[in-house]
């Protein structure tokens, strides 16, 4: 918030205070209850003004302790994410692949970006015509269709035209790979939260 659209918020903060003090003195309330009401009054519109001025710094703080605290995506700045690590030592992540939520395993070891057959036939996602690739995975090597995701978006961050594979193969697991990470201007772990930057 600008310091002139918080100096417009005090004027209309002691506005009220003056409004609250004259209706006070109208009522001829004794010197000692009116003041004690009056000290509350300024008690209470003081934190008023003091949690909407720092509104933002609240939400960031908020988001940041939902993300230590259960797992998940936190903005802590215009195009970063924060991923905390789940106890399976893993990051998790729900990404929008076509509007269409999916949760992924972000693997860096991983080449490509990978889907479940259910997770692409739910995000619209067509086998492209062709031959089958054969993809050497940690559970060895398996046959994958291509495939391409119009839209794919983590967060504030979004890719179009993202390369997958799809596979029966990979049960329910979706993985987003190197060819998602690299279009990133960085990304690291910082203990055990992983940081992506747009």
């Amino acid at each position: 918030m600008s310091s002139g659209d918080q100096a417009v918020h005090l004027i209309y903060l002691l506005g009220v205070l003056v409004l609250v003090g004259s209706a006070l003195v109208v009522r001829r309330i004794p010197i000692a209850q009116g003041l004690k009401m009056f000290v509350g009054w300024v008690l209470i519109f003081s934190v008023a003004f003091v949690v909407f001025t720092l509104k933002d710094e609240f939400l960031a703080l908020g988001n940041r302790v939902l993300v230590e605290t259960r797992g998940g995506i936190a903005q802590v700045a215009p195009g970063e994410i924060r991923i905390r690590q789940a106890p399976d030592g893993h990051f998790w992540v729900t990404a929008e692949v076509n509007g269409e939520p999916v949760r992924f395993l972000v693997d860096s070891g991983a080449t490509t970006t990978s889907l479940s057959r259910d997770a692409a036939e739910r995000a619209g996602i067509e086998p492209s015509s062709g031959f089958q690739a054969m993809v050497r995975t940690a559970n060895g090597i398996v046959m994958v269709d291509r495939g391409r995701a119009e839209r794919m978006k983590i967060g504030p961050i979004e890719r179009q035209n993202v390369a997958v594979h799809i596979s029966d193969a990979f049960g329910d697991m979706n993985v987003i790979g190197m060819n998602f990470l690299s279009t990133l201007s960085g990304w690291s772990v910082e203990g055990r939260t992983l940081v992506m930057r747009s």
